[in-house]
């Protein structure tokens, strides 16, 4: 299953990031080397979220990743959320469904 970990970001995440980045940044490429966390990054303009996509059989790995996070430890995460994620399409789906054959 596909959980989506969602984080709101504080106005000021950009300029207060660089000290914990790097603890951060092993967390997450930790998880990504595990193959639980397949994608993850901020949005941009405006930076006021991020999204990691994890590839797990329950929202409790991405709550736990959230949770040792130096991001959300530290105050730069307003609040975060862990979504169940129902993909249908792509390689890595987790639910993979086909359009039905036409009839002819």
């Amino acid at each position: 299953m596909h959980y989506l970990l969602i984080y709101d970001l504080t106005p000021d995440y950009l300029e207060r990031r660089e000290k914990f980045r790097d603890e951060h940044l092993k967390l997450a490429w930790e998880a990504a080397e595990k193959g639980i966390l397949i994608l993850g990054g901020a949005l941009q303009n405006p930076t006021e979220k991020a999204v990691l996509l994890f590839d797990c059989d329950t929202p409790d790995v991405a709550r736990t990743f959230a949770k040792a996070d130096p991001y959300v430890k530290e105050g730069l995460v307003k609040s975060w959320s862990v979504r169940p994620w129902t993909t249908v399409v792509g390689k890595t789906a987790s639910n993979p469904v086909h359009p039905k054959p036409q009839v002819k």
